[in-house]
């Protein structure tokens, strides 16, 4: 293979293949180790109740059941992953599928069981148990959070049937979503393309191919709407119905115990940001004349490049974010290296293929990176977003399945940092038009997780209000998010060629609710992270790995207080915001001169 062709992973050094002997004793053993969990929580009558005393049996029983726990959830870890590297790459591995199918059965019966084990803990009292087991004082943080989660579960055998339902539920409404887009394709100029191919020419240099593959994501969309808007309704309408049942005050409220953000925190951040859209209305303004638009920017434009970015090989994108790395430390340097020579990325964009990015935890220290790579600026910046995920899988190494349950909030943190590492070494070599198209590709990715998120954020809000009262049609939902992108973008956007499918087009909505924000979170306490490097790199660089290691084992006010920074408070907010204002400034000014 030709080092500058964009790799697939390899994943075969941890089973052959799907059809192995070795996969089908792995799942064998799942199954087995399942069934022993189960009778461990029959015979310690894991469950709520009443209150009971804590005593060195219960102790002992409380870390049997914890370490026995854990190992199954390292197992499931690691078998998802496997199959997910099929099924996310392949929409058509009918193999795959199945073992996803049966995978996500036996999952439904760990989740009934960890519902008994939140339940168990607060009858034993989190704060009792860490007093009394080292084992328990070590899950301190996973323990209360398994606490609060119990005042929101309904009676165990309505969860067990909840967790079976689910299957011909939310989950298979997800899925149908997935492989039906994943196969979705659309003509451009002749051309039927796969879809994750058609919105990627958004990015692409030529103003009638842009324009082109945007009307024919919209015919698309509109003539698949029956299945998609379906899949919405029933997995919003699910979990609206269950939120209710679980005594949540609205849907959003369990994203935010999820997140382990409060309201105050949530409401500052998103106060800034409002008031910051102005700011991003005059970026989107100034790129819609540099583009001859009047009127505001079209939507087919949104991601039209600017400015010099030249279209980087697979080789040198890798290279550039090696050494943007290297310039942190050399344990970042090190983990870009072995993610590309140990096979780690699938970056190949192909038919069937999922669309976007993501990386996920597999085996040990390991991850797998996903993302369709064109040789864009923006993929030059995607992988050095999705390789700050694998440090921090890294950093998370050595802590329990417990420990490392991550909330989406902090989970961006090593990612986003990542990102600004890669820019700030970009800019600090450009001049000219090279400056102009490295600032506007930041400023394009701020905007879209700043303004887009937010209108993502009430577009969900409102479908949600509407969901409760009745089913939403399509031409409704799309009403919303026409909706929704007025009261973001405004007039930075041409108020008659929106995107009003996006509700289609982003997966998120059909997986967990409300989970766009953490984005914007992540990218602004990033910032403000990078900020607190630049003041004291040697004092940063001595705390940021314990960080990382540490996020799921504090809220985040505590574990942003490390690094003192206040995320309650609306000061913190708007300091990161200025530095997007300070580049939308650049960028105006960029756009100015003359050429």
């Amino acid at each position: 293979m030709s080092i500058d062709l964009p790799p697939r992973w390899d994943v075969s050094d941890v089973f052959p293949d799907l059809g192995s002997r070795q996969f089908a004793a792995a799942r064998e053993e799942l199954g087995a180790e399942l069934t022993r969990l189960s009778g461990l929580y029959d015979e310690h009558d894991v469950r709520g109740g009443e209150t009971r005393p804590v005593d060195e049996v219960t102790v002992e029983a409380f870390e049997s059941v914890l370490d026995a726990t854990n190992d199954v959830l390292e197992r499931v870890r690691v078998l998802y992953a496997f199959i997910s590297s099929f099924v996310t790459t392949d929409a058509r591995h009918d193999l795959a599928q199945g073992e996803l199918s049966s995978l996500q059965a036996e999952l439904a019966e760990l989740s009934k069981l960890r519902s008994r084990f939140d339940a168990w803990v607060a009858v034993l009292g989190d704060e009792e148990l860490t007093k009394r087991s080292q084992l328990a004082a070590d899950h301190a943080y996973p323990l209360e959070r398994a606490t609060v989660r119990s005042t929101h579960q309904m009676t165990e055998p309505e969860e067990a049937l909840q967790a079976d339902l689910s299957l011909t539920g939310s989950s298979a409404w997800q899925r149908l979503y997935t492989t039906f887009t994943s196969q979705l394709t659309a003509a451009v100029a002749g051309e039927e393309l796969p879809m994750s191919q058609v919105r990627g020419l958004a990015y692409d240099a030529d103003t009638e191919r842009r324009r082109e593959a945007f009307d024919a994501e919209l015919g698309a969309w509109r003539a698949s709407s029956v299945p998609v808007i379906a899949a919405l309704n029933a997995i919003k309408g699910e979990a609206s119905t269950l939120n209710r049942r679980r005594g949540f005050a609205d849907d959003l409220e369990p994203a935010l115990l999820s997140n382990g953000v409060d309201r105050q925190t949530l409401e500052a951040m998103q106060g800034a940001c409002v008031d910051a859209f102005p700011d991003f209305r005059r970026y989107l303004r100034t790129k819609a004349g540099i583009l001859g638009h009047e009127g505001g920017l079209p939507w087919w434009d949104l991601f039209a490049p600017v400015g010099g970015e030249p279209s980087q090989t697979w080789s040198e994108a890798t290279a550039a974010v090696t050494s943007s790395f290297g310039s942190y430390s050399p344990q970042l340097e090190r983990l870009a290296r072995r993610a590309v020579d140990e096979r780690w990325i699938d970056a190949e964009p192909r038919d069937g293929k999922r669309d976007g990015a993501f990386c996920m935890g597999f085996d040990g220290d390991r991850s797998l990176v996903l993302m369709n790579f064109d040789g864009s600026a923006r993929d030059v910046s995607t992988l050095a977003h999705e390789l700050g995920h694998a440090y921090h899988n890294v950093t998370l190494a050595d802590r329990t399945p417990m420990q490392r349950q991550l909330p989406m909030a902090l989970a961006e943190t090593a990612s986003i940092f990542c990102e600004t590492i890669l820019m700030q070494d970009g800019l600090a070599a450009a001049t000219g038009d090279e400056r102009l198209g490295l600032i506007e590709g930041d400023l394009q990715a701020s905007c879209q997780i700043v303004v887009d998120i937010h209108s993502r954020f009430l577009f969900e809000r409102a479908f949600g209000e509407a969901r409760a009262k009745r089913t939403v049609s399509a031409d409704e939902a799309c009403a919303l998010m026409a909706e929704a992108q007025e009261a973001t973008y405004g007039d930075g956007l041409h108020d008659e060629h929106r995107h009003p499918w996006m509700w289609a087009a982003k997966p998120h909505y059909y997986s967990s609710a409300f989970y766009n924000w953490p984005y914007t979170f992540g990218l602004l306490f990033g910032l403000g992270l990078y900020a607190r490097y630049q003041a004291d790199p040697e004092r940063f660089r001595a705390g940021y790995d314990d960080l990382l290691s540490s996020v799921g084992l504090a809220g985040a006010a505590d574990l942003a207080a490390r690094f003192d920074i206040d995320v309650r408070d609306r000061a913190f907010w708007d300091a990161s915001l200025d530095v997007i204002r300070t580049r939308i400034d650049d960028f105006e000014k960029l756009a100015a001169l003359p050429t």
